[in-house]
């Protein structure tokens, strides 16, 4: 048997095998003994493009289509990964219509991606075939520079971060990279995460962008027990961020414009649920909070909420929407001395620190499971707030 037949029937199966390969002299070898994902074996692969299926964004429509097309090859420092979950974020939905600005199709969105280790490269020593892995919102930098070396690979010194759809790739046969509504993907190891052994990889899917975004902030916040903080938007971020800052002790004061949503938020175990169908209904907290945290995906009045906030103490956005202002006059008038700043995912280190935080606490994000032919429709409901908190796309039904 050749390799490349050999790894077709690798990345077509469900399961594992033994496989092993003299490096260099094209020489592959492969057995079918069923293999656990704790076994020891170097493992590596050095065979052509990967067969990918996945669903993809094919105009600004926001409708996603079955699309099947080729991924580069293994390198000597890159991981194949068999996906098994990945979620969706709002992020997904504003990306493919365009709402950033010019898009490349066909794309495949999702950088909220867990699966399966089924091939590494000869450098690879962090990564073993049968790890469970995770791929955030990157998967490239240079990995020099300063801000890389110190952990903010999202920030690269030399403009050389690539987020994990949508950017241009030269090694790419799409010349883009591709997202994580997919069967697999290859990614450089450095940008990949253990998953610890007690979350269930469906529930590490939200945990690589949501989870992240929101933890890092609070964490440089650094939250004390008993601190009044304010999460605005309860939504797949938001209510990871509550169930981090509760984690933390703090007292947590949830904001939504989503009256259906009362009952589910209370359910997180928040001090307080507060709906504004009026911004009015914000004054009896004016400079109430310690911290307040907004993950609104849209363009929202952050100067009334930045009132809420006591004097010298920090807000903070996160939430990436379409054409979104801040009049920074109205953030003067109604609060001057709150310290506003905006934050970016967090670093491979930082977010492989968030899932060890969330195995030791028990953080887990409110799941709804679906079938890839569902993607659709969960996209509308996104948009129309009706998720309980994030929807996780099976990957086995791409």
């Amino acid at each position: 048997m050749d390799k490349d037949s050999i790894m077709n029937a690798l990345i077509s199966r469900r399961r594992f095998s033994k496989l092993s390969a003299t490096v260099g002299a094209g020489m592959v070898s492969a057995h079918t003994d069923p293999i656990t994902p704790t076994a020891q074996m170097k493992y590596y692969y050095t065979g052509g493009n990967v067969k990918t299926k996945a669903y993809a964004a094919f105009d600004e429509s926001g409708e996603l289509r079955p699309w099947e097309f080729e991924r580069r090859p293994v390198g000597d420092n890159d991981i194949l990964i068999e996906i098994k979950y990945a979620s969706i974020c709002h992020s997904d939905i504003h990306q493919e219509k365009g709402d950033w600005g010019k898009v490349t199709y066909p794309q495949v969105p999702g950088h909220e991606i867990v699966g399966i280790v089924i091939a590494v490269g000869k450098n690879v020593t962090k990564f073993k075939i049968g790890d469970r892995a995770g791929v955030g919102c990157m998967v490239d930098s240079c990995l020099e520079c300063d801000s890389c070396k110190n952990g903010l690979e999202q920030h690269c010194d030399n403009d050389q971060t690539l987020f994990t759809y949508g950017n241009p790739d030269n090694r790419e046969p799409t010349s883009i990279t591709q997202g994580g509504y997919s069967s697999h993907i290859v990614v450089r190891d450095h940008f990949a995460v253990h998953i610890p052994e007690n979350i269930k990889l469906q529930e590490a899917a939200p945990l690589l962008c949501a989870g992240i975004t929101t933890y890092s902030p609070l964490m440089k916040y650094k939250i004390n027990k008993g601190d009044k903080v304010g999460v605005v938007g309860i939504g797949g971020l938001g209510h990871l961020a509550v169930k981090i800052a509760i984690a933390k002790g703090a007292k947590v004061y949830a904001f939504t414009t989503t009256a259906e949503k009362e009952q589910d938020i209370r359910n997180l175990g928040v001090e307080e649920v507060i709906v504004v169908d009026d911004l009015s209904k914000l004054q009896p907290y004016k400079g109430k909070f310690d911290y307040m945290i907004a993950t609104v995906p849209e363009q929202f009045d952050a100067a009334q909420y930045a009132a809420t906030v006591k004097p010298f103490g920090y807000f903070t956005v996160v939430g990436m929407g379409k054409n979104f202002m801040l009049d920074i006059s109205n953030i003067v008038m109604s609060q001057s001395r709150v310290n506003f700043n905006a934050s970016l995912i967090g670093g491979i280190a930082e977010t492989q620190e968030l899932l060890d935080f969330c195995s030791q606490t028990g953080v887990r994000p409110q799941i709804q499971m679906i079938s890839a032919n569902q993607i659709n429709q969960a996209w509308k409901d996104v948009v129309a707030k009706k998720a309980r908190f994030r929807y996780v796309i099976d990957a086995a039904t791409i």
